[in-house]
C-alpha cells in the first residue's frame, strides 16, 4: 500500500490546554472560542480568497496528544460506559490508525493579527491548543446536511447538568470566558462510567485550573485558581 505524508497547514489556539474537558464533539458548545493560525508557507491570504462567504468550516487535524504505535479494530466508547466494544470505524475514538479528527465548526470572521497573518475566528471547536491542522474545507450545506441521518448508538449530545459556583469563585474567571466555562462544565466533562459525588476534578480552561465535583444532576465549581 502507497504511504503519503500529508503536513500541517496551520495549529489552533483554543482554552483547553489539556484533554480533560473538551466537548466531545464540535458545535456542543457555541460560546467556546477558538482561533485557526496558519504556519509558514499557507500563511497566504490568497489561500483563503472567497472563505468569508461560508458560515461554517471543516477542520482536518491530529489527535496529537492521543497517539499509539498500534491501532486496535475495536474500542471502548465512553458513551456506552466504557465497557461495551464497538468497531474503530464506528466511533470517533481518538484511537485511530492514523489519528485523524474531523470537526465542523461556526466561521465567525477571518482576523489579521501582527506575527499571525489571516486567522480564522471560530466558534464550537473541540480541539486543544496547539493541536495541528492538516487542512480546512468550507461546510456546503446542500452536500454536508443531513437531518435525517441516523446516529446509531449515539443518537443526542447526553446527559445535561445545572452548573453553581461556590460563592466568589465565577468571578475569578474572565467574564468573556463565563459563558463558555458554563457550557463546557454543563455538558459533564467526566467519563461517562465515573460518577462519584465525593469525587474533585480539576481541568484546564483558559489557563485557568477550574476544580468541581458532581451530584446527581449538579456539578458545582468548588475552586478557580490562575495557572
Amino acid at each position: 500500500m502507497n504511504e503519503h505524508v500529508i503536513r500541517p497547514v496551520a495549529h489552533i489556539e483554543s482554552d483547553f490546554g489539556e484533554k480533560f474537558g473538551i466537548p466531545r464533539q464540535a458545535g456542543i458548545v457555541d460560546e467556546l472560542r477558538a482561533r485557526v493560525v496558519f504556519d509558514g508557507e499557507y500563511r497566504c491570504d490568497e489561500a483563503l480568497r472567497g472563505l468569508e462567504g461560508f458560515s461554517h468550516v471543516w477542520l482536518i487535524w491530529q489527535f496529537s496528544a492521543s497517539g499509539r504505535e498500534s491501532w486496535s479494530p475495536t474500542v471502548r466508547p465512553p458513551r456506552l460506559g466504557g465497557n461495551a466494544r464497538m468497531g474503530v470505524f464506528a466511533t470517533r475514538s481518538p484511537f485511530r490508525p492514523n489519528a485523524l479528527g474531523l470537526s465542523c465548526v461556526r466561521l465567525l470572521g477571518l482576523e489579521k493579527l501582527e506575527g499571525k497573518g489571516t486567522t480564522l475566528l471560530v466558534a464550537g471547536a473541540d480541539l486543544m491548543d496547539g493541536t495541528p491542522i492538516f487542512d480546512v474545507k468550507p461546510y456546503v450545506p446542500y452536500a454536508d446536511a443531513h437531518p435525517e441521518a441516523a446516529a446509531g448508538f449515539a443518537p443526542d449530545p447526553g446527559r445535561t447538568l445545572w452548573v453553581e459556583f461556590a460563592p466568589g469563585e465565577e468571578e475569578k474567571v474572565p467574564a468573556e470566558k463565563r459563558a463558555a466555562l458554563r457550557g463546557v462544565l454543563a455538558n459533564d466533562p467526566r467519563p461517562r462510567y465515573q460518577d462519584d459525588p465525593d469525587r474533585v476534578y480539576a481541568m484546564s480552561f483558559a489557563r485557568l485550573t477550574v476544580r468541581f465535583r458532581a451530584d446527581g444532576e449538579t456539578l458545582t465549581v468548588t475552586e478557580v485558581e490562575k495557572e
